[in-house]
């Protein structure tokens, strides 16, 4: 017998006895992922505070402003060269952790960690409309990935612990362990199966106690003055769904508009993009600051201070929006959701304002529409309901609205699913892949790969025999899982909604088989 690790005997070995084991890594790579999500945590904290008073002297000295602009030229090329050396650096970060897992792409761990933590500072430390979320998710993957790489582990271990590290990431970006998870079965991963449930909740659990430990068990977005939403006002939050729904569509649209615009002008090299948005931000940063960074202190401003005119509101709306799509289509490292949940914010005071004005409604009910808006815009945008739902329930430490905050999320959903409009991280993958061109397959022809895929409702194989089935060439069908029981899989085998089928096939004819299969088992997306 070889000692190949990853031979056929060892890969399958190894599937039946690794189950536990996930819990294990799942919080050791929690607890990493936190203390690194907490030094760029404060880091950006403290960026932005220094920021706030470089400002503050430009204003009191105006001639200091010729150096800053200097400054900003400098990091903006620094951060260019980076995302030109490492391009897996660039944007979000989450599109590329998707493509990974789908082994369309190949993300050098220790290269993304350092990239993207310093690119991230930079870029969003110098005031760019971008989140740490994005980032943060990535960061989570690379540790995954690392922890997995140092160990030696199988592939398809090494899937989960990417996993893992995503849901740790977005976690303790946000103090959410509950959307962490969720978002690593319902965007990053997208099926519910239980191995990646127990790996990312552990990674997740430690890793928002890590953060806690360092910034308190305090909501990230404290909304102390929230009331329940009463029922018969609900028909007010099903027009705000439909309105969110298609402003939602609008944001992936001009995002992608925008990068369009980048990658056609030829007067400036792709090294030197960053440099755009960073000017822009010097004409912000004198004159309308509260647009600058990714948008948390504007969020929390909305709601504690609560006398922002109708105006000024308009004007914030549409200034952080193009600011925002200035910033990401410039490639540099940082992410969108932070910017977009400070978008969808001014959207609900906006929404809110008039509702009071035209219906006479409670004023206090202004800040339900802030946090509901941010949860449909999400949904619109992302197109992840449940995640927003938990996202925002968590990040306002609120949970006495699930109910209408679903009910936001539900409508947004539909009306952009209506629209016909892509996830916004799936359309920023197919981009990625496209500028990569053509590439070599991932892995080697001599070593084995288990992939699972989950059967969904009404898909080609609901309700076949396996034997009624033309399966892709280079693949076995080893095992189905339905429930707790495990089936060997005989030829009249019937195969129905809910089951897992476990795969096995060559490592380099992953991406192609998980094209196949997935075509075939359908979507279990909402």
């Amino acid at each position: 017998m070889t000692d190949n690790k990853h031979n056929t005997h060892n890969t399958l070995f190894h599937w039946s006895s690794f189950r536990l084991k996930l819990v294990y890594e799942g919080l050791g790579i929690g607890i990493i992922t936190g203390l690194i999500i907490v030094l760029y945590r404060f880091t950006l904290e403290q960026a932005g505070l220094l920021l706030t008073q470089i400002y503050n002297l430009i204003s009191a000295r105006p001639i200091l402003l010729l150096p800053w602009v200097g400054v900003l030229i400098l990091i903006g090329l620094i951060v260019g060269l980076m995302v030109q050396h490492e391009p897996m650096i660039s944007g979000s970060g989450i599109p590329q952790v998707e493509g990974v897992l789908l082994r369309k792409l190949s993300m050098t761990w220790w290269k993304v960690i350092l990239g993207k933590f310093l690119g991230g500072v930079l870029a969003i430390g110098a005031g760019l409309s971008m989140g740490r979320e994005g980032p943060s998710v990535q960061l989570g993957a690379a540790v995954g990935q690392g922890f997995s790489k140092i160990l030696k582990r199988i592939n398809i271990e090494e899937k989960y612990l990417i996993t893992s590290g995503a849901s740790a990431g977005l976690a303790a970006a946000f103090g959410a362990p509950l959307a962490g998870v969720m978002f690593a079965l319902e965007e990053v991963h997208k099926n519910f199966s239980p191995l990646v449930l127990l790996s990312a909740l552990s990674a997740a659990l430690s890793a928002d106690f890590i953060t806690s430990e360092f910034f308190g068990l305090k909501p990230v977005l404290n909304f102390a003055n929230l009331h329940d939403f009463p029922l018969r006002y609900y028909l007010f939050i099903i027009i705000l769904g439909i309105i969110i729904g298609v402003l939602g569509v609008a944001f992936n649209t001009t995002l992608l508009k925008t990068q369009d615009l980048y990658a056609r002008q030829r007067w400036l090299p792709k090294t030197f993009w960053v440099v755009i948005p960073l000017m822009v931000s010097i004409v912000l940063g004198l004159f309308l600051p509260q647009v600058l960074g990714g948008g948390h202190e504007l969020i929390t401003s909305l709601v504690t201070q609560g006398n922002f005119t109708l105006k000024l509101l308009l004007i914030l709306i549409v200034v952080k929006f193009f600011f925002t799509m200035i910033c990401y289509g410039s490639g540099a490292p940082g992410g969108i959701f932070l910017p977009l949940l400070a978008i969808g914010a001014i959207i609900g005071n906006i929404y809110g304002i008039v509702i009071v004005h035209l219906f006479g409604i409670n004023n206090t009910y202004v800040n339900n529409f802030i946090i509901l808006a941010m949860a449909g815009y999400f949904t619109a945008i992302v197109r992840a309901p449940i995640t927003g739902t938990i996202l925002i329930t968590e990040m306002t430490g609120s949970f006495t609205h699930l109910l209408s905050l679903s009910v936001v999320c539900i409508s947004a959903y539909i009306v952009a699913d209506f629209l016909g409009s892509k996830p916004i991280y799936e359309s920023l993958l197919e981009r990625f892949l496209h500028k990569q061109g053509t590439l070599a397959p991932i892995g080697s022809g001599k070593t084995k790969a288990i992939l699972e895929f989950a059967v969904c409702m009404g898909s080609m194989l609901d309700g076949k025999q396996i034997k009624e089935i033309k399966w892709p060439a280079h693949c076995l069908l080893v095992s189905v899982k339905r429930g707790e029981e495990e089936i060997i899989p005989k030829g009249d085998t019937v195969i129905y909604p809910g089951d897992y089928l476990i795969v096995l096939t060559n490592d380099d004819k992953v991406s192609k088989i998980n094209d196949v299969m997935i075509s075939m088992v359908g979507s279990c997306e909402l």
